[in-house]
């Protein structure tokens, strides 16, 4: 696949990128229908140049890491699908490819990151934003093993392990990248000042910090308010570099499957959150190509 010149690792040790937005939203806005437990993965197997559209539209928006649509592409949810396990690994592999075509096509230098979502996610019934599956490390990395490998074969430019709610599958997810020596960010879903399991933010960064693989560590798909004082935490046991990219506030409700906004837009504290050591950052749900734009724009700021 096409790559950007020099590592990702590297660009970050002088200046920050910009992450694109919520993948869903745009797809949504684009007309395609994500209904049923495969969520952006319909989109991904029936749909791909509906996928490449939208990593275009974040492109155009100014973004320079593409996340790729294997957030929910899980191997046991797919087969029940219909897919066998061949053609759950030709999506994965797809779901780089289609990220690579808009990056070669955007004219300047972009980054693909293959998502690795949280277990949780190919439930379809909001355990993300729980964690404490029931399961163990080692049944977690089981889980996770196949799809990491899968999308390192297709060649991204790192790994995104995002929207982790628990240090327990965090844990899983760093022993792969040991055996695979992949680079990777992780990030936790946060609320409350800790993880959305319930557990010590410091703790928690703590082990992704002591992985050499990890490039960077933070938060995503969270309240803007809960961005500040995670960092801080992350940067308390770290000298990596930091990734943010929250939501728009919204909670979503599985037994609907509908995200409910927040009675008053949070702040994007963007300034402090760079002095604080991002150097990634974007949105997630329901942050748009028009918001990614404005971010942007923030950031090319030389005050800031």
């Amino acid at each position: 696949m096409p790559r950007a010149s020099g590592p990702l690792a590297e660009a970050l040790s002088h200046r920050s990128l910009i992450l694109d937005g919520g993948l869903s939203n745009q797809l949504a806005a684009q007309g395609c229908d994500l209904s049923g437990a495969l969520w952006s993965g319909r989109v991904l197997a029936e749909r791909p140049d509906q996928v490449e559209a939208a990593h275009g539209a974040y492109v155009r928006a100014g973004a320079e890491v593409l996340i790729t649509a294997s957030y929910q592409v899980g191997y046991a949810s797919f087969a029940a699908h219909g897919h066998d396990r061949a053609a759950t690994t030709a999506l994965l592999r797809r779901s780089v490819d289609l990220a690579a075509r808009a990056a070669e096509a955007a004219g300047h230098e972009v980054w693909v990151a293959a998502s690795v979502g949280p277990y949780g996610a190919v439930l379809a019934d909001g355990s993300e934003y729980r964690g404490r599956y029931g399961l163990s490390v080692r049944e977690l990395a089981a889980f996770h093993r196949p799809r990491i490998e899968a999308l390192l074969a297709a060649g991204p430019d790192v790994l995104a392990l995002e929207t982790i709610p628990d240090p327990d599958e965090a844990e899983a997810l760093l022993g792969i990248l040991a055996e695979t020596g992949g680079p990777a960010w992780l990030s936790y879903t946060v609320e409350g000042g800790r993880t959305r399991s319930g557990a010590p933010l410091p703790d928690a960064f703590a082990r992704a910090a002591a992985s050499p693989e990890v490039i960077a560590v933070g938060v995503n798909c969270c309240d803007p308010a809960e961005v500040l004082p995670a960092l801080e935490a992350a940067a308390g046991v770290t000298v990596k570099p930091l990734v943010a990219y929250p939501n728009d506030g919204s909670v979503w409700e599985s037994a609907t499957a509908t995200w409910h906004p927040p009675r008053a837009e949070s702040p994007w504290p963007v300034p402090a959150w760079r002095r604080t050591g991002a150097r990634l950052i974007g949105g997630c749900c329901r942050i748009g190509p028009a918001r990614i734009a404005d971010l942007a724009a923030e950031c090319a700021r030389p005050d800031i």
